[in-house]
C-alpha cells in the first residue's frame, strides 16, 4: 500500500498548516488559550504574526514569546515569527527612521521639458528641476498612508541632463549628454534644429511610498533586517532554532517606488524607479560610459525599439539580481546558517509579480533564497465564477484570469523548478474575505490551491484580540464566538492529509510555460496565464519556467534533449506565449530543444529580436511551430502531450497528477453549479482505488485498462475534489449506490431551536417547522447554531444515509447522542449505518453559520475598513435550505 495513506489512515501524517497567530500584547492566560485552540485544530505549528504587537523585540514580546515557546514545546509544535514589526516586511523595526541617508532608500526620476531650435545660448535653471517634487493632491487613504511620516531628505542629486530630438516621436538615437554645460546648477545650451526634449534625471529619496524602509538594492540597507530583527531572537532563542523555532516569514517586502500599490508599475510607467550606487555601477560596466544620456528610454516610448528595450532590459535585470541577492539570498542564506528556514511571499496581485512598485520585479528572483515558494490568497482574489466577473476585491481592477489560471500555478513551479525547496509550496489564505466566509468557501478554495501544487498553508487569522476584531476578517476561533471553529477544525485536518499526499514526491507536468517578465520588460508580450487557461481547462498540467533555467543551468539542474528537464521535472512541451523579445540563452536553448526533437511553440509569433545577444540567433528557431491560443491545447493532443482526457469535455475540471510512493490522480471539480459525470483516460495502468481525504478512508474505484492506459468512472460534485491512488490495497470499503434505496419517514415535524456560538451548547426558543427555510428570513441578525430534532423507526439496523439537501453551512450530525461527523460542503451526505438501531432513533442535526449577520447588523466599526470600502453584501441563507431525507436500503416495500 502506498506509505503516505497508510500513516494517514493511522492518523500519522505530517503538519503543513502553519496559521498567523496576532499578538496585541494580551495576557499569558489568552496566549495559551489561544495556543490550545489552534492546536485542536489539527495544526501543529503557528507562525506569529508581530504587526499588531505593540513592543515587537522588546521586554514584552520576549514575555510573550516565552509563553508561545513554552506551549509549543509541550503540544509539538513549531513556530514561525513573521520577520518585523510593521507590514510589510522591511522596516527592520525602525531601524532606517534615524539611519544615515545613505541606507534609505533612494529613486531615479526625471523632470523634462521641450523646446525648439535652432536657438542660441537657452539657459534653463537644473537646480529647481533636479528635486522631487510631491504630488500636492495625495490623499491620507488607507493605501497612502505611508506617506503621513515620510522622513524629509535634502540630498537629492542631479545625475545627468540630456536631451533626445522627438520631431517624428522619441529618437533615442539623438540622445545627447549635455551635462558637461551645467555650471553653477544652470544649463546653457545652443539647440539644434529640430523639436527636442531636455530631460533632468536626478537621484532622490523623497519619492516613493515608505521613506524609512530598506532598500533592498543596497547589500549594506538590507543587513538592517538581519540586525534588527534575526539576530536579536538569536540571541534569545539560539537553543530553540531549528527545534521549536522553525524560520522566519517575509510579508510582502517591496521595491516601493512609485504610488502605494498601484497596479501600473511595470518598466516604462511614469514613476520614480528604485535606485542605488550599485545600480550606477552596474549600468555602467553594461551600457559603457555614456549609460546616464540614455535613462530616458526607462520612460519613453522610442522610434526604436531595439534600444529602448536593451536599456529597460539591463535595468530590470540589474534591479531584480540585487534584490535576488540582497534579500532572498542573504535571508535564507542567514536562516540557513542558524539552523532554520527562510519563507514568506511578495505581492503578485494583478501581475505585478513581474513588475516594481509594491512587488520586486520578477518572481522567481525574488523568491529564490527562500525554503519554501510562497504565494497569498486574501481580500477575495480567487472567487467562485470569479475567472472572468468582477468580483469585490481589496486591489482594483481584479485580473481573474491572473488569479484563477496562474496564481496557485506561479507558486508551484517555482517549488518544483527550485532545487532548495524541495517541491513545497506555501499560500497565505483566507484573510480579509470578511465575515461572510465560512468553512464553505474555505473548502472550495483549498481545492482550488491544492489540486494546483500548493502542500503548505499559513491561514489568515487567529486574533487574540477581543472579539470583534475589525481587522481583516474572519478569525477562525474570535474567543469562541465563531460559531465554525470545530468545523475549520475538520476542514484543518482534511487539509494537512491532501497536503501530506502531494508532498515528497512531484507533479507530472507535461507542458512548461516560459515565464513572461523579460518579455514584458522589453515590448509587446502575452501574459502567462493566456496559454495557462487553455492548458487548465483542457486538464494539462503545466509549470511556469523562468529563463534563468537556461542562464543558469547548473543551479537549476537543466537538461536539453529530446524534452526540457528542470530539477528532474521532465517537460515534453515548451510554450512560449507571443513575445517581442527574448534573451540569448533562451533563443541558444530553443534552438537546441528544437532540434533534439521536443516540441518548441510558440504562440502567434515567434520573437523579433533578441534582447541581450545577436538577432541571428533567432535563425535556430526556424523548425519551431507557431500556434494560436485557439489551437494550443489540439496541437498539443495532436502530439500525444496531455497525460489526462476528460469526456465529456469540461473546461473546469482541474486535474493534478502526483508522483510519490506511488501514482495518484486529483480532480476538482470548481463549477459551482454542475457536476461532471464521465470518464477520464489517464496514462497509469495497474490496480486503483479511491481515498476520501475527508472521511480519511479508501473505497473501490471503477477503473477499467484500455489502449496501455486507464480509464476511470468519474463524478465530481461542486465543492468536492476525487482522488484516485494507483497501489494495491486491501479491505476496500464499497463504492456507495443509494439508487435501489428507499425513504425512510420521519417519526413527526422537526423542532428548530437556535444558540449563539459562546453559549453552545445551549439552545433555547423550540419551535416546531413544517419546511427547511432561511432562519435569516425570520431572524435576520442571527448567527450561530441552528439544531433541528426529529426520530425515526427502523424495522431493522442496516445501511442508511442522511442527506440534506443544502445548508448554510457547517453541518454535523448526531444519531442517538453520537457524532456522525461533520461536513461543510455540499454534497451533505452522511453515512449512519453504525449508529442506527432497531426501534426508535434521535436524529439532530446542527448547523453552524458564519458570523456575517451578526457583524452586518452590529453598529458599524470605524476601523472596519473593509466595511467602509464595501457595499453592501448579499447575504447568504442560514440554517438547512432545502429537503432532509432518511434512506436505507432496509426499508420494507
Amino acid at each position: 500500500m502506498n506509505q503516505k495513506i497508510k500513516a494517514l489512515l493511522n492518523e500519522q501524517g505530517e503538519n503543513h498548516i502553519f496559521p498567523f497567530f496576532w499578538l496585541h500584547g494580551e495576557d499569558e492566560p489568552v496566549l495559551r488559550e489561544y495556543m490550545a485552540a489552534i492546536h485542536d485544530c489539527g495544526i501543529g505549528a503557528v507562525c506569529v504574526e508581530s504587526r499588531p504587537h505593540p513592543d515587537y523585540c522588546g521586554p514584552k514580546w520576549w514575555q510573550d514569546m516565552d509563553v508561545i515557546l513554552d506551549e509549543a514545546r509541550q503540544r509539538g509544535m513549531k513556530v514561525w515569527i513573521l520577520d518585523d514589526s510593521h507590514f510589510p516586511t522591511g522596516f527592520a523595526n525602525g531601524a532606517l527612521k534615524e539611519a544615515p541617508p545613505e541606507l534609505c532608500r533612494q529613486f531615479l526620476y526625471y523632470s523634462a521639458l521641450e523646446v525648439v531650435g535652432p536657438l542660441k545660448s537657452v539657459q534653463l535653471d537644473v537646480s529647481r528641476h533636479a528635486k522631487f517634487m510631491p504630488n500636492p493632491f495625495a490623499g491620507n487613504s488607507f493605501f497612502s498612508r505611508g506617506q503621513q511620516d515620510k522622513r524629509q531628505f535634502d540630498d537629492d542629486t542631479l545625475l545627468s541632463v540630456c536631451a533626445a530630438r522627438i520631431d517624428q516621436g522619441f529618437d533615442g538615437k539623438t540622445l545627447i549628454d549635455v551635462t558637461s554645460l551645467v555650471k553653477n546648477g544652470q544649463l546653457t545650451w545652443d539647440v539644434p534644429a529640430g523639436k527636442w526634449k531636455i530631460y533632468v534625471n536626478f537621484l532622490t529619496r523623497n519619492a516613493g511610498s515608505r521613506s524609512h524602509y530598506i532598500n533592498w538594492l543596497n547589500p549594506k540597507s538590507a543587513q538592517k533586517q538581519i540586525e534588527a530583527v534575526y539576530e536579536p531572537h538569536l540571541e534569545h532563542y539560539a537553543e530553540d532554532f531549528g527545534k521549536t523555532i522553525a524560520g522566519f516569514f517575509s510579508d510582502e517586502p517591496e521595491l516601493g517606488n512609485g504610488a502605494m500599490y498601484s497596479n501600473d508599475c511595470g518598466i516604462g510607467a511614469e514613476q520614480d524607479l528604485p535606485w542605488s550606487d550599485e545600480v550606477a555601477a552596474a549600468m555602467a560596466d553594461r551600457l559603457g560610459d555614456s549609460w546616464t544620456s540614455v535613462l530616458p528610454m526607462l520612460w519613453e516610448e522610442s522610434i526604436d525599439p531595439d534600444q529602448k528595450a536593451h536599456v529597460r532590459y539591463v535595468y530590470m535585470d540589474i534591479v531584480t539580481r540585487l534584490v535576488e541577492q540582497n534579500l532572498s539570498e542573504r535571508l535564507g542564506s542567514w536562516c540557513e546558517s542558524h539552523g532554520v528556514e527562510y519563507i514568506g511571499h511578495l505581492i503578485e496581485d494583478n501581475n505585478t509579480h513581474a513588475r516594481l512598485g509594491p512587488s520586486l520585479g520578477h518572481f522567481f528572483r525574488a523568491l529564490s533564497g527562500q525554503h519554501m515558494s510562497g504565494i497569498d490568497d486574501i481580500g477575495g482574489q480567487v472567487m467562485p465564477f470569479g475567472e472572468k466577473t468582477p468580483t469585490w476585491a481589496i486591489i482594483s481592477g481584479r485580473d481573474g484570469e491572473f488569479y484563477h489560471y496562474l496564481l496557485g500555478k506561479l507558486g508551484s513551479s517555482l517549488a518544483a523548478v527550485n532545487p532548495k525547496m524541495k517541491g513545497r509550496t506555501m499560500c497565505e489564505i483566507f484573510g480579509a474575505y470578511r465575515w461572510a466566509e465560512g468553512v464553505r468557501m474555505m473548502k472550495y478554495l483549498v481545492d482550488h490551491f491544492l489540486v494546483r501544487g500548493v502542500n503548505n498553508y499559513v491561514p489568515h487569522a487567529f486574533s487574540a484580540k477581543p472579539y470583534p476584531d475589525p481587522d481583516c476578517p474572519p478569525h477562525f476561533y474570535a474567543h469562541g464566538h465563531n460559531p465554525q471553529y470545530r468545523h475549520f477544525g475538520a476542514l484543518m485536518r482534511y487539509l494537512n492529509r491532501m497536503s501530506d499526499l502531494i508532498s515528497d514526491g512531484r507533479r507530472s507536468t507535461p507542458v512548461a510555460i516560459l515565464y513572461h517578465a523579460e518579455a514584458e520588460w522589453t515590448g509587446d508580450y502575452m501574459l502567462d496565464q493566456k496559454p495557462a487557461k487553455v492548458l487548465t481547462e483542457n486538464q494539462i498540467d503545466f509549470d511556469i519556467v523562468p529563463s534563468d533555467i537556461f542562464a543558469q543551468m547548473d543551479r537549476y539542474k537543466t537538461v536539453l534533449s529530446s524534452s526540457l528537464s528542470v530539477n528532474s521535472n521532465t517537460y515534453k512541451a515548451l510554450v512560449v506565449p507571443a513575445a517581442q523579445y527574448i534573451t540569448r540563452h533562451t533563443a541558444e536553448a530553443l534552438a537546441e530543444l528544437s532540434q533534439a526533437g521536443c516540441p518548441v511553440l510558440f504562440i502567434d509569433a515567434k520573437p523579433s529580436g533578441v534582447i541581450d545577444g545577436d538577432d541571428a540567433l533567432l535563425t535556430g528557431l526556424a523548425d519551431c511551430q507557431i500556434v494560436s491560443l485557439d489551437d494550443l491545447a489540439g496541437e498539443l493532443a495532436n502530439q500525444s502531450i496531455p497525460e489526462i482526457t476528460a469526456t465529456p469535455a469540461f473546461p473546469m475540471l482541474r486535474a493534478m497528477h502526483y508522483q510519490g510512493d506511488s501514482d495518484l490522480y486529483i480532480f476538482t471539480n470548481e463549477n459551482m453549479a454542475e457536476s461532471f459525470s464521465g470518464t477520464v483516460c489517464v496514462d497509469s495502468t495497474g490496480p486503483a482505488y479511491r481515498y476520501d481525504a475527508w472521511q480519511n478512508e479508501l473505497r473501490q474505484a471503477a477503473a477499467t485498462p484500455k489502449n496501455g492506459k486507464t480509464e476511470l468512472q468519474l463524478e465530481v460534485q461542486p465543492y468536492q475534489s476525487v482522488v484516485f491512488v494507483f497501489d494495491e490495497a486491501k479491505d476496500l470499503l464499497p463504492a456507495i449506490d443509494r439508487s435501489a434505496w428507499r425513504d425512510v419517514g420521519f417519526g413527526g415535524r422537526w423542532v428548530r431551536s437556535l444558540a449563539k456560538s459562546i453559549d453552545y451548547p445551549e439552545f433555547s426558543d423550540p419551535e416546531p417547522i413544517d419546511s427547511f427555510d432561511s432562519v435569516g428570513l425570520s431572524k435576520p441578525d442571527f448567527s450561530g447554531f441552528i439544531r433541528y430534532e426529529n426520530t425515526v423507526d427502523l424495522p431493522k439496523a442496516g445501511k442508511a444515509s442522511l442527506l440534506i439537501e443544502d445548508a448554510f453551512e457547517g453541518v454535523e450530525v448526531f444519531v442517538n447522542g453520537q457524532s456522525a461527523g461533520i461536513q461543510i460542503a455540499p454534497p451533505f451526505a452522511f453515512e449512519l449505518d453504525s449508529l442506527l438501531k432497531e426501534g426508535r432513533n434521535t436524529i439532530r442535526i446542527e448547523v453552524a453559520t458564519t458570523l456575517e449577520r451578526e457583524r452586518h447588523f452590529a453598529p458599524p466599526d470605524p476601523q472596519d475598513f473593509f466595511s467602509i470600502l464595501g457595499k453592501a453584501p448579499v447575504l447568504a441563507p442560514t440554517g438547512i435550505v432545502g429537503k432532509v431525507r432518511l434512506v436505507s436500503d432496509n426499508t420494507p416495500e
